[in-house]
């Protein structure tokens, strides 16, 4: 009984990540994206994009609209606001990529991601302009 009983609850966990992940990729493009990446992580998209540029992002990964973020040393970020999982193994979803944007070695303590001592309002806006990009 207590095999089922996590299997029902692991079904749920991913279901709810399913379902917030499918609600992030829906509807067109533009600002509404915008107003619903807010919605969804309490943070700016425009801010974002400063942010990434000013915590150095973009020397690691390649960014689709930020400028000179060609980095190859993390994954390229493009699409994640379609990508199921964040760092191959977390159900994306934005409370999931707001933690690992402040603490990537939580679930991964080998990454190659650094704790950047991010500020709250930066992870937000992080994660709000990520969820823009589909």
């Amino acid at each position: 009984m207590a095999a089922d009983a996590k299997g029902v609850a692991a079904f749920v966990r991913r279901s709810g990540a399913l379902l917030v992940l499918a609600a992030v990729a829906c509807g067109g493009c533009g600002r509404g994206a915008d107003e619903r990446a807010s919605r969804w992580t309490g943070g700016e998209p425009s801010r974002g994009k400063l942010a990434i540029r000013r915590f150095g992002c973009s020397s690691c990964h390649t960014i689709p609209g930020i400028t000179g973020a060609d980095g190859l040393v993390g994954p390229p970020l493009d699409r994640l606001a379609s990508r199921a999982y964040i760092a191959g193994s977390v159900p994306n979803t934005p409370p999931n990529l707001i933690r690992f944007l402040a603490h990537p070695h939580g679930p991964h303590p080998t990454t190659a991601m650094p704790e950047m001592r991010i500020p709250e309002r930066d992870l937000r806006d992080i994660a709000a302009y990520l969820y823009t990009l589909r």
